[in-house]
């Protein structure tokens, strides 16, 4: 099996598509071509990761965090981002990073972690929006049935939980083609009057370039018409963190504890505000004060994140913000790609490193 089948499957769980301007996701290192021999998997691909899967045999990282995050003007020896490039380089050892496609993914980062609380009602904090894309198109109606399935199996018509949605109608189309045309339907410099139907479907970004090649291959005109647009709604399945609710409330100090014990933390730094217990909790994993105020607007009576700063606890009057750590709040990002790649391929070896990479201690 091809590194880039493997590849494939992450990018159904997370697209490139969604992750943020910013990063760096994708490939970074190796051919894409080169038969699989193993899968490690950590959150950050640093030198003695790449140590282990050599030790292994394996020839794939996958990774969350990009190790190569801006641009390298040489490769020379004198930091830890070369030395774990050129490592990986001289090895012939893929790197993948999923980062913030994983964030973004509706099963992710965030999510992760509110299965780990056990939450209930998990729904997204911060859903993107402006994204969905809507075609409409005008359709023969003796083709109608064959462009639908065409557009359905080439994914639209997917609308979170549900798949193959459409809109249809009846109607009439006319249309006179030039001197220069090849109608399929009807003849040249002769108005055709048919019958059409209008079909509409909705789309995520990422697969316009399927959806469209579908519709033009199946539809029969020689001309096809179609309009497309992006929608403003809030979509819920593509976003940053997550919110959902405790079985029973708690108090803070018990659900201090339980946060701290969760996240396996060396310290959780918190505000004090003035709510006494705690039952609707707001989460994002990684660097997340910008999510602040979307938690207080959700209701959330706690917001778990990492690398807030001093002047962000003074937002915390009436909600219990948590700084769980940075690596702490991602950590089990590692299992839950572990999980998705051991359930899609059992005919070789995906683990989780073992190298420890947590630049942060606690004295």
């Amino acid at each position: 099996m091809k590194i880039q089948e493997i590849l494939s499957h992450i990018e159904k769980l997370a697209p490139r598509h969604y992750a943020e301007d910013f990063d760096n996701t994708g490939l970074l290192t190796g051919d894409p071509q080169n038969e699989v021999k193993g899968v490690l998997v950590t959150l950050d691909c640093l030198e003695n990761v790449v140590d282990e899967a050599i030790a292994k045999g394996f020839n794939l990282i996958v990774a969350f965090h990009p190790i190569i995050f801006s641009g390298l003007k040489n490769l020379q020896l004198d930091d830890y981002v070369k030395k774990t490039v050129v490592k990986a380089i001289k090895n012939d050892i893929a790197i993948y990073a999923i980062h913030t496609a994983l964030d973004n993914a509706k099963y992710g980062v965030s999510y992760r972690m509110a299965q780990e609380l056990d939450l209930e009602n998990v729904q997204t904090l911060i859903p993107q929006k402006g994204i969905i894309k809507k075609l409409v198109t005008y359709i023969p109606t003796v083709a109608f049935e064959v462009v639908k399935e065409a557009l359905f199996t080439a994914g639209a018509g997917e609308l979170g939980d549900y798949r193959e949605c459409s809109f249809s109608m009846e109607g009439m189309g006319t249309f006179k083609g030039n001197e220069n045309s090849n109608p399929i339907i009807g003849e040249k410099e002769m108005r055709s009057t048919i019958n059409e139907k209008l079909l509409s479907v909705t789309f995520l970004p990422h697969l316009e370039s399927q959806v469209m090649k579908a519709l033009f291959k199946n539809q029969p005109y020689e001309q096809v018409a179609y309009e497309l647009s992006t929608l403003s709604n809030n979509y819920d399945h593509i976003g940053m963190g997550t919110i959902g609710e405790l079985k029973e409330a708690m108090n803070l100090d018990d659900f201090l504890k339980l946060t701290k014990s969760t996240f396996k933390t060396g310290v959780v730094r918190h505000s004090q505000p003035s709510l006494k217990k705690v039952k609707k909790v707001a989460l994002l994993g990684g660097s997340g004060a910008f999510g602040i105020k979307n938690a207080i607007q959700s209701g959330a009576d706690a917001y778990l994140t990492a690398d807030l700063k001093y002047h962000d606890f003074f937002q915390g009057e009436n909600i219990l913000l948590c700084d769980v750590g940075h690596y702490e709040s991602e950590q089990f990002t590692k299992n839950l790609l572990h999980e998705y790649l051991s359930k899609k391929f059992s005919n070789f070896a995906i683990l989780c490193a073992d190298a420890q990479t947590n630049p942060v201690n606690y004295y």
